[in-house]
């Protein structure tokens, strides 16, 4: 069905403050979708208590309210506006939060204002642990041993019944805010009284945990008339244990086989095909046994994400853009024209290179935080590198976080002592793949170091040890005697000209430019079109890489 229009005015409601572990990622979709709404001649009303936004920018919306995100607020806007629908999928759990507020106080209902994008049952069964649970029973779909608890007595009994190692898992909260794993019996109470602490209905779900198994995220869009496409697998580097804000994250994903990769995504679309009665975007988690390639759903959420922002960059495909599209009534066959300028949105992206995402974190600045990682988020942003292999990839992100490294390595830095580093590895650090490379350096076994880290995938270990053993082989080498096709190989694995003289100790990285420049090795330009050019496309964008050839030429 074409565009609702009665639809004159849409109110979009932003993510809040700024908190570590939420809120800024969100500006990405909310300015997205703004200017999807604008284009189709909707009025567009946006609150967001925060400023420091680019969705709060006077261009973005017809009318911006910097006011705090409570039902006051909500209901001042309504009274000052004739709006006729509210947007919350774009705000993250905040807005999803306000908007069943909203709806349970009759807000909504008074003023004549209808949810689009998603529907309040899809929140409550997606974001209460125990319907959740439930729900995921009735289609079939495995999931953890768990219990839902209200009270601490009530959590400590199941926990007990249950047995160690155990996940607390709050309802209704973003970032993992308030869970965390319980390896023994006295870190119980402090992390029960935490988890319920969190949750804004006092719930948790006191769960199995599935430490080693592997974890996926499906970014997924549904319109009205129930058609449904993945735009986005991603894989964790890290296995279950991190929160994927927290991990290191992979897309296409690398170590999914096809029979796996299938039976998740027939799971994914049936859970969004049962969700509710609503069009828009949301994400799927699974984890997956290594051993068996078995499956359980961890959760989904109806909206976009941090991920889909991440998604919509690894893909080129707009998913907040066209969430908001399916919103106002369009069919994904519908909108033509709006990616790849060929096609329409009703198809699911190919990607003909690597993405990977490394988080960025800022302990130094939190005197007294714990630098482990867990299920509560703690990075402060991340970089996002393209290339033509993991090594590249991995090798271009670490060369953009801003923490000394010079691409995977610390070169002149003390390393720590090979006996201490698979001790080191046990526990998830910011710096763990960094100390991966270490131990690979001293010649520890990929086998030893996937059983340290509780079941990093040997793939990507091997694909780490790559890069160690082209290093080993420059260590051999000073600026006059580097062989070609050595530099070649190393630039195809995204060396950096000063991380090569570095590994020499010789000659500057100007130096090392020239004489690449002179053999012909120099970066070309690959394109990002949504489909490994199986149609022409109108909208791609580029990465740099060194191949033979250039997408530009």
């Amino acid at each position: 069905m074409p565009k609702d229009n009665s639809i004159k005015s849409v109110l979009i409601i932003g993510s809040g403050p700024i908190i570590i572990g939420q809120a800024c990622e969100f500006d990405y979709s909310g300015s997205q979708a703004a200017r999807s709404l604008r284009e189709e001649g909707i009025k567009v009303i946006l609150v967001n208590s925060n400023p420091a936004t680019i969705m709060t920018d006077p261009m973005m919306a017809d009318k911006v309210y910097l006011l705090p995100l409570t039902v006051e607020s909500i209901e001042q806007i309504l009274q000052e506006n004739e709006i006729d629908a509210v947007l919350p999928t774009m705000g993250g759990q905040t807005a999803l939060n306000l908007a069943k507020e909203a709806e349970e106080l009759g807000i909504w209902q008074q003023y004549k204002v209808r949810l689009i994008g998603v529907d309040i049952k899809a929140i409550d069964k997606a974001e209460d642990r125990e319907q959740f649970r439930q729900w995921m029973i009735q289609l079939g779909v495995t999931v953890a041993k768990a219990k839902t608890a209200n009270s601490f007595l009530e959590g400590k009994e199941f926990a007990q019944e249950m047995g160690f190692p155990l996940v607390i898992r709050p309802s209704f909260t973003l970032g993992g805010t308030g869970g965390g794993f319980v390896h023994a019996p006295e870190d119980l109470d402090e992390a029960l009284n935490r988890g319920l602490q969190a949750s804004p209905i006092h719930e948790v779900l006191v769960e199995q945990a599935v430490l080693g198994w592997k974890e996926f995220e499906l970014e997924l869009l549904r319109d009205s008339a129930n058609n449904v496409c993945i735009i986005c697998t991603v894989e964790n580097f890290d296995p279950m244990g991190v929160h994927t804000g927290d991990s290191i994250t992979v897309a296409p994903a690398m170590t999914l086989s096809d029979t796996a990769f299938q039976l998740m995504r027939n799971t994914a679309i049936t859970m969004m095909r049962d969700l509710g009665n609503f069009a828009g975007g949301c994400n799927v988690q699974f984890a997956m046994n290594p051993d068996t390639e078995e499956i359980i759903a961890i959760e989904i959420n109806p909206r976009v994400s941090r991920s889909s922002a991440l998604a919509s960059k690894a893909t080129g495909y707009p998913i907040a853009k066209i969430a908001a599209k399916l919103a106002i009534g369009y069919r994904l066959d519908e909108l033509k024209n709006q990616i790849t300028g060929n096609t329409s949105a009703f198809f699911e992206p190919t990607l003909d290179y690597v993405i990977v995402k490394i988080p960025r974190w800022n302990f130094d600045k939190f005197k007294g935080a714990k630098d482990t990682l867990g299920l509560q988020m703690k990075s402060v942003g991340e970089v996002m590198a393209i290339g033509r292999s993991f090594t590249e990839a991995i090798q271009k992100a670490c060369q953009s976080l801003e923490n000394n490294a010079i691409g995977l390595g610390y070169y002149g830095k003390s390393l720590m002592k090979t006996e201490d580093i698979l001790e080191y590895l046990k526990t998830p650090k910011w710096d763990r793949l960094f100390r991966i490379k270490d131990a690979l350096m001293a010649g520890v076994s990929v086998n030893s170091i996937s059983k340290a880290s509780h079941g990093i995938d040997k793939w990507f270990l091997n694909e780490i040890k790559k890069i160690c053993d082209i290093e080993k082989e420059l260590m051999k080498y000073k600026m006059d005697t580097l062989p070609e096709d050595l530099l070649r190989e190393a630039k195809h694995h995204g060396f950096g000209d000063e991380q090569i003289c570095r590994i020499m100790n010789d000659g500057t990285e100007d130096e090392l430019y020239e004489k690449r420049k002179a053999l012909g090795i120099t970066r070309v330009f690959k394109m990002v079109d949504t489909c490994a050019a199986e149609f022409e496309a109108q909208t791609p964008y580029f990465y740099s890489t060194f191949e033979a050839k250039s997408s530009l030429i």
